[in-house]
């Protein structure tokens, strides 16, 4: 290939690749590639199409619950105190590692009037027996079981607790369906009003709030908690403990009856262990609504 031939090629591609971001930009209507291209005005198109960075230089904020153990230690104690400050954050330091086991409730009446009146159906009750069975099959020795009480939460709880005796029942209407917050990209067919999120938002943050956190430092063992909720509430949750964007939430999807599975570590770190984990099930028990 001669190099004029070479040199059109070569050139004909830049050229093609400008005019699509060219394009790009022009059809842009909020401004995100232009607010970019400004930012990096001396980089290329690929490098200005680069994700923004994490919250935090390391890539990981170690204080998202508040409860890391320097920050637990009081600021003026800790002037006073001197090398005594040092001895106040080893006696403030997690040492056990929580497990959370978050379980969306089973098929339910989409048909009911009210709350009251949306219980499971057949399937939704065999779909809680097989969720009830498998957590119980793990071997794993559960300190509690706290519920939605929202009807087929609840119900769903009573029918797993059958398989897990011994383990106490909690209510909690923080845990209760709702919109967390707008999803990014919005859809169509679900479009809750701006009180909706205001509210329901800022009670499912409550909900996040008190029970996704690292362990208190007088916990000895590691323990295992079984939530039993909605699929808006734990799809929020995940993404607030992995530090993901909230926003993205809708992303995801979880079957009736799935397990999804955290860990959080003394340190503050967070696994996702499972998430809407329903192979357990035979497929034709499988719903999502």
């Amino acid at each position: 290939m001669s190099f004029r031939r070479a040199a059109r090629l070569a050139f004909g591609f830049v050229g093609g690749s400008a005019v699509l971001v060219c394009a790009a930009v022009a059809a842009d209507k909020h401004g995100y590639f232009g607010e970019r291209f400004r930012l990096r005005e001396t980089s290329n198109a690929v490098l200005a199409a680069q994700p923004s960075a994490w919250p935090t230089a390391n890539g990981w904020d170690y204080n998202w619950d508040k409860r890391d153990p320097s920050s637990m230690v009081n600021g003026k104690r800790k002037e006073s105190a001197g090398d005594n400050s040092s001895t106040d954050t080893e006696n403030n330091k997690p040492k056990a590692t929580r497990h959370i086991f978050l379980i969306r409730h089973s098929q339910y009446h989409l048909n009911g009037n009210g709350d009251k009146e949306r219980v499971l159906t057949p399937l939704g009750r065999e779909q809680a027996e097989l969720t009830g069975q498998r957590l119980a099959a793990l071997g794993i020795k559960y300190d509690l079981l706290i519920h939605s009480s929202m009807t087929r939460a609840t119900e769903t709880a009573n029918i797993i607790s059958k398989y897990l005796p011994g383990v106490e029942l909690v209510s909690c209407d923080l845990l209760r369906e709702g919109a967390p917050i707008e999803p990014v990209p919005p859809v169509a067919h679900w479009k809750p009003e701006a009180v909706q999120y205001h509210e329901d938002g800022a009670r499912i943050e409550a909900a996040f709030r008190r029970y996704i956190h690292r362990a208190d430092a007088k916990q000895k063992d590691d323990s295992y908690e079984i939530i039993v909720c909605h699929a808006n509430v734990i799809r929020y949750f995940v993404c607030r403990a992995l530090q993901f964007p909230p926003e993205g939430w809708l992303r995801m999807g979880l079957n009736n009856g799935s397990i999804t599975w955290l860990t959080i570590r003394p340190s503050g770190r967070v696994a996702l262990r499972a998430l809407g984990d329903s192979g357990f099930m035979p497929p034709d028990k499988l719903t999502r609504t």
